[in-house]
């Protein structure tokens, strides 16, 4: 079986996508990628072929709501080139669902550690699903009609976002109670990869440490005068990573170590909890390493995710933008502390490290493919 994977080059999206590239090359299978220019080292260090190359824009999920017609064309241009029997793409890359289904291709999402969207029946958790969904599709129908695609009639307005299988990267038990996702939905697990530190990176010497990791603030609060508040005395220290945030706004004196990295994970097994905006690469580790979880959300997926992680047991909330310096320390403090709190994170984190999730996601890939 030949497989591209295409999905989006940024770290939360492109490592898992290798992750099951890794698998599905173990099994026998030839896989290829397609990546932005910044991609190949990563690509080259899962042991996977970088067979070709998008505009550096292209596959950023920065501009997935204006780059959909350069999405398509890079992917329909691979699928051209490479001829494969099967796509693997992330969650927002509609160029690629729209590639393969010109092209009468099967195509496999991974998606973030939730559903994003309504589910088909169960209560409605408040996160803006149904207006997520209709700005997502806003975005998509645009694509298809200028690839001249014939107009769908689905039964479910959400049905050509699932492609061939829909995966999702966290548990059940994060998903609202009672409630049913639509059937082309599965849980696999994290499939969790990165590529290794070139060099182990010292923490902070004495006093725990929080790891903090930096979303998009989507015009909501930014996390900086809480950090500078509650890591300016204390006992806890924080490295942070800044993602695809902005520049640092820390305060002179915050105890804080502040870079861009391409991975975590070494970091989040020596820190003591996870302070996070919420999104589903920071969650997973934390969980992966039984850590607890400080959460923060501001628009777009963080919000659901941060809830699933309070539903689930497993985080606490941040006090809101304008606490006092003492609330914001005591959050720090009381969330590494909880034994409650720990015990489920371990619990929970037992549950998706068991999964297979490499294989459950292949297995997903070789069945959309037959």
């Amino acid at each position: 079986m030949n497989v591209l994977l295409c999905p989006l080059s940024d770290p939360g999206y492109l490592y898992p996508v290798l992750a099951a590239g890794r698998e599905l090359r173990r099994r026998g299978h030839t896989v290829q990628v397609l990546g932005g220019p910044d991609a190949a080292p990563a690509v080259t260090a899962a042991g996977l072929d970088p067979a070709a190359v998008a505009g550096r824009a292209a596959l950023s999920v920065t501009h997935w709501t204006v780059r959909g017609p350069e999405q398509y064309a890079a992917v329909a241009g691979a699928v051209r080139a490479l001829r494969p029997d099967v796509l693997v793409t992330s969650v927002l890359n509609h160029g690629a669902l729209v590639a393969a289904e010109a092209a009468g291709l099967p195509v496999v999402v991974l998606g973030l550690a939730a559903h994003l969207w309504p589910y088909r029946t169960g209560p409605d958790d408040g996160c803006g699903r149904a207006w997520r969904l209709a700005r997502t599709l806003k975005h998509y129908t645009a694509l298809r009609e200028g690839a001249g695609l014939a107009p769908r009639r689905d039964r479910f307005p959400d049905t050509p976002l699932l492609g061939t299988a829909f995966l999702l990267r966290g548990h059940p038990v994060m998903e609202v109670p009672g409630a049913e996702l639509p059937p082309a939905v599965r849980h696999v697990g994290p499939c969790w990869w990165e590529p290794a530190p070139p060099v182990p990176e010292p923490l902070p010497a004495a006093g725990p440490v929080a790891y903090v990791h930096l979303g998009r603030t989507f015009g909501g609060s930014s996390l900086w005068p809480r950090l500078n508040a509650a890591f300016a005395s204390g006992t806890y220290r924080a490295v942070v990573e800044l993602g695809r945030s902005g520049a640092p706004e820390a305060a002179p004196g915050a105890r804080l170590a502040i870079g861009r990295r391409a991975w975590m994970g070494p970091l989040v097994e020596r820190a003591d909890l996870v302070l996070t905006n919420a999104t589903s690469a920071p969650v997973l580790a934390a969980l992966l390493h039984g850590k607890p979880l400080l959460v923060a959300p501001n628009g777009s997926e963080q919000q659901v995710l941060a809830a699933a992680c309070l539903r689930a047991g497993v985080a606490r909330g941040l006090p809101e933008a304008g606490a006092d310096a003492a609330a914001l320390r005591g959050a720090v403090e009381d969330t590494g502390r909880d034994p409650v709190l720990c015990a489920r994170v371990r619990e929970i984190g037992g549950l998706l490290a068991g999964g297979r999730s490499e294989a459950r996601a292949a297995d997903a890939v070789e069945s959309a493919a037959r």
